[in-house]
């Protein structure tokens, strides 16, 4: 069977011929909610179906586009990734971060990872965009499990300690006034948390709550990327607030909130 770092290569040159670009220099994975603000970065110049390149799967999850869009904004090849799969649609981790791991062998060095969370925090509602500081796996796995990587791409035993770039975060917190930084603890889901769970997360320091993110961080780390996590709180968590939860609001929040994505992703890209 073809290793995944393989396979990523295969993809990435696949991806190449198709979009006509020959490096990336960012990638930006929309979570849910932020494909509609990723519109004001402007018009693709190329349009990929996920399911046309090589290990990719086809997402099944409302608000999540089986795409690649490559733009080029202020002379940077952007690469917007819309494909995103997660543990609980029965994928192993390796086709989870296989996305993230295409575009970084196409040539992006620089990786934003976006999601839609669940907040912990009451001073920060349904609206906020939050910065990832740091992040709880909670998912029981890690895309470093296995055999070891191809000799080339280093150590299985990658060091997380600046995983989400204090560097980029320093930017970006000067940047855009008023943004405020959060740990993400990340749940292997699909299922809601408890609200013991939440005050579980809260006790060990989590301020935001979600499914994704943290397996594809630490494959884009292990590959030499530096991440920028962003967040966007859509609902307060199971027990912080009174109201069931359910994902249609997390579509709604971030269709609310568009406008203000968009601006704020225009706002960051000149730092990355």
């Amino acid at each position: 069977m073809t290793n995944p770092y393989e396979l990523a290569r295969q993809a990435a040159d696949e991806l190449r011929s198709k979009s006509g670009v020959d490096s990336y220099d960012v990638a930006i994975v929309l979570g849910s909610g932020w494909r509609e603000g990723a519109t004001a970065l402007g018009a693709p110049t190329s349009d990929v179906a996920t399911t046309s390149l090589p290990g990719f799967f086809a997402p099944t999850v409302a608000g999540h586009h089986g795409q690649i869009l490559s733009l080029n904004v202020e002379g940077r090849n952007v690469a917007l990734v819309a494909g995103r799969v997660h543990l609980y649609e029965g994928h192993a981790v390796d086709q989870v971060v296989h996305p993230i791991r295409t575009v970084i062998a196409a040539g992006a060095r620089r990786v934003v990872l976006t999601n839609a969370c669940g907040g912990i925090d009451r001073a920060k509602p349904a609206g906020t965009v939050v910065l990832i500081r740091d992040h709880l796996n909670l998912t029981a796995t890690s895309p470093m499990e296995g055999p070891p990587p191809p000799e080339e791409f280093g150590s299985r035993f990658v060091d997380l300690t600046d995983l989400y770039s204090a560097r980029l975060r320093a930017l970006a917190l000067a940047a855009v006034p008023g943004l405020s930084e959060g740990i993400y603890a990340g749940f292997r889901g699909p299922h809601y948390e408890t609200p013991a769970e939440i005050a579980m997360a809260r006790t060990m320091g989590a301020t935001l709550v979600g499914m994704s993110t943290v397996l594809e961080a630490i494959a884009a780390r292990h590959l030499g990327a530096e991440v920028m996590g962003l967040s966007l709180v859509s609902n307060l968590a199971a027990g912080v607030a009174d109201t069931p939860l359910n994902h249609l609001e997390v579509l709604e929040a971030g269709q609310a909130a568009s406008a203000s994505l968009g601006a704020l992703l225009r706002q960051l890209l000149p730092i990355l």
